[in-house]
């Protein structure tokens, strides 16, 4: 039998894709964290389904888990939050499960920075504004950041910032971040994207600190920083190349040789 990870999104149970859906509602076990994922994406699963809460378990309580219900003949749900791609510890569960010979699989889900990113309406890749993302999060209270990857050298190339578990030190992000994106800088943090507690605080780089302590948001955020998200007006920002007159034109009427 299989063990899937698959992507449960931002927490909403109707942005699971298809695949997820059926996934879920085929396997006998899940797995989830209760800490992200809630009883109406637990509401996927079929009626007599083991449910088991991860939040308090280490890998190999949970390896162990997967190993149990592979011998059972079931297959498993292991819901991420989000997408499974990043922060989702996908690396060391399938290296534990190869050991094991349990065979598995991965089911991409929408990303808690997209779901942000909808909820306030905003492209995070505007033209000639910032033309790149980057998905990084806080050195503290985690493993090691690579010496490479400090939020210090992000910040010089002002692309869009996303900011995963971070939440708990946002004053001491920004600080880093105020001499190249500027006090005014936007800054947006999405809480409980897609959930009915979701909360959208809406800053800048001087002030958003004062913002997320006031809510006492302590997890569950993402942290959105960049001027792109201020583009809004004509004036702000220039037209893309992609969609411009002339090419639009040319791929409808292409010459002829």
């Amino acid at each position: 039998m299989t063990v899937h990870f698959i992507g449960a999104g931002p927490g909403a149970a109707d942005l699971l894709t298809l695949r997820a859906v059926r996934l879920v509602g085929e396997s006998q076990v899940c797995l989830y964290a209760g800490t992200y994922i809630g009883d109406e994406v637990l509401a996927h699963c079929p009626d007599g389904a083991q449910l088991v809460d991860t939040q308090h378990l280490d890998l190999d309580a949970i390896t162990e888990h997967c190993v149990r219900a592979h011998e059972a003949g079931h297959d498993v749900a292991r819901l991420c939050s989000g997408d499974p791609s990043i922060y989702s510890a996908v690396a060391e569960q399938t290296r534990r499960l190869d050991r094991a010979g349990v065979p598995w699989d991965v089911t991409p889900g929408v990303p808690a920075y997209a779901a942000a990113a909808a909820l306030i309406g905003r492209e995070l890749t505007v033209p000639e504004v910032a033309q790149s993302v980057v998905l990084t999060r806080a050195r503290r209270d985690s493993t090691q950041m690579p010496d490479t990857e400090t939020l210090a050298h992000f910040a010089s190339s002002r692309a869009t910032l996303v900011l995963h578990l971070a939440i708990r030190h946002t004053r001491e992000l920004m600080a880093t971040l105020v001499d190249d994106y500027g006090a005014g800088c936007p800054v947006v943090v999405v809480a409980n994207a897609e959930q009915p507690d979701q909360l959208v605080l809406r800053g800048t780089v001087a002030d958003v600190a004062d913002q997320v302590e006031a809510a006492g948001l302590r997890q569950a955020a993402v942290i959105l920083v960049g001027w792109a998200l201020a583009a809004r007006d004509s004036d702000d920002f220039v037209e893309s190349h992609l969609y411009g007159t002339r090419i639009t034109r040319g791929a409808r009427n292409p010459q002829r040789s």
